[in-house]
């Protein structure tokens, strides 16, 4: 009904204006002819007289154009036919050079009904006023408008009909195939994700709409398994601690004697910190995840973070430490940092044989920290793998010694969220290396190195 409405207002708009540019065009015509007679017999008049004038018309001129010669009296005194010498075609009396035009319908003077369009010219010849009228039928003009106003009136509404019935079956075409999507996504629920709506071949906005959609779905189902995925992982994970402890209460209450529950406390300890420790990773990939980690933003001397994490781990290792570090301040949350650091040196701490190198560098596009370790690198197709959640490339190691699996997972989500870059790699003597990557802040006035610890 919109698109009805828009045509019969354009086709209407654009009838009108065509019938009036063609009824201009067809009264152009004949004006320009009778101005050009008014014209010449004015000349006449001017270069003779009037009455030479008059002769000249009653002997020259035919029934079209008519033409009247009128003297200040009101009385015709030349004419081109003997039936208008009785009185004037129209009183139209314009001053000396000027002219007018009117359109009369005289039929007992002429013998016809034709409407005929006229222009009169005053002239003054010595002082004497004459006016020269000149008239021609129209009626043939008029005709052609008639007859162009009454066929746009029967084809309009044909028209009409057509853009109707056009517009009625290309948009109930589309929308059948968007009531086809419709249909096909509502049968869509968590029990079939994997179906997908049809995509129409028809190169237009409804493909490019199932097109999204599919991809939309696609996303869905990934995230869903994922979702999956980390639940089955995470109860898995849980249910070791949740078991240990559940054992070490049973047997404990068992035995009166007390003695069991002295043995058991160390393992009940660890066992509770171990599951408190993956609850607490549990829930900062479940923000990072959702709403993204609540980092508070200030300036922070990443030096000074690297090396208090340093300082930790030479307190606890094994394992050599060696350390390069260069003054370099990034925006971002000095304890999420610490976090990110902390997880990626317990992994090469993990996996050293028994070195750990750690190299804080700047460069024009970033600040850099490598972290080295002398333990087998991460095979090229488990780099990006590595950090999933609870991904354990060496699936012999005990849950107790080898981590939640979880760490690596976290310092990225942390990293992403400075936007920086965590990737693994190996470095040119063949270590496992961490890269850690972010982007610099303006530069600041050279600081002296830090004091780190290089070995235990």
């Amino acid at each position: 009904m919109a698109a009805l409405a828009v045509v019969a207002l354009a086709l209407l708009t654009g009838g009108l204006l065509m019938l009036q540019i063609l009824g201009s065009a067809l009264v152009s015509g004949t004006d320009s002819l009778l101005r050009t007679k008014v014209q010449d017999v004015a000349a006449l008049i001017h270069n003779q007289d009037a009455e030479e004038a008059s002769l000249a018309v009653a002997a020259t001129v035919k029934k079209d154009p008519l033409v009247q010669i009128i003297d200040k009296k009101g009385k015709v005194i030349g004419a081109s036919e003997p039936r208008l010498l009785k009185t004037p075609l129209t009183f139209l009396r314009p001053a000396p050079d000027e002219s007018a035009t009117d359109s009369v319908s005289v039929p007992g003077l002429l013998g016809d009904a034709d409407e005929r369009y006229l222009v009169v010219l005053g002239v003054d010849d010595e002082g004497t006023k004459y006016w020269v009228l000149a008239g021609q039928t129209i009626q043939p003009q008029s005709d052609t408008v008639r007859i162009v106003t009454w066929f746009w009136l029967v084809a309009m509404p044909l028209l009409l009909g057509v853009v109707g019935l056009s517009v009625h079956y290309l948009i109930g075409r589309s929308l059948r195939q968007v009531d086809t999507i419709r249909t096909q996504v509502g049968f869509i629920d968590a029990g079939r994700l994997s179906q997908r709506v049809d995509v129409p071949g028809t190169g237009d906005e409804l493909q490019a709409l199932a097109v999204t959609m599919n991809s939309m779905l696609d996303r869905i189902e990934t995230a869903d398994q994922r979702q999956r995925q980390f639940v089955s992982d995470a109860s898995h994970e849980l249910r070791g601690p949740l078991t240990t402890i559940r054992t070490g209460l049973d047997i404990s209450i068992a035995d009166s004697s007390g003695e069991t529950w002295r043995g058991m406390q160390p393992i009940l300890t660890e066992e509770t910190r171990r599951l408190q420790g993956l609850v607490e990773d549990l829930l900062t990939l479940s923000k990072a995840n959702d709403e993204g980690l609540a980092l508070r933003r200030e300036d922070v001397d990443l030096d000074d973070v690297l090396a208090a994490e340093l300082r930790r781990m030479t307190a606890t290792s094994q394992h050599r430490f060696v350390a390069d570090l260069v003054p370099a301040r990034i925006a971002g949350d000095p304890v999420r940092l610490s976090q990110a650091f902390r997880n990626v040196l317990d992994n090469a701490d993990r996996h050293a044989a028994g070195t750990i190198a750690v190299k804080l560098s700047l460069t024009a596009q970033a600040v850099v920290v490598t972290i080295d370790d002398d333990g087998p690198p991460v095979p090229v197709a488990d780099r990006e793998r590595i950090f999933g959640r609870f991904v354990r490339l060496d699936e012999s190691r005990s849950r107790h010694h080898g981590g939640s699996g979880l760490g690596l997972a976290i310092a990225r989500a942390i990293v992403e969220a400075h936007a920086g870059r965590l990737i693994a790699a190996e470095s040119p003597q063949g270590w496992c290396r961490f890269e850690i990557s972010f982007p610099p802040m303006a530069p600041f006035a050279p600081m002296p190195h830090a004091d780190v610890p290089v070995a235990n």
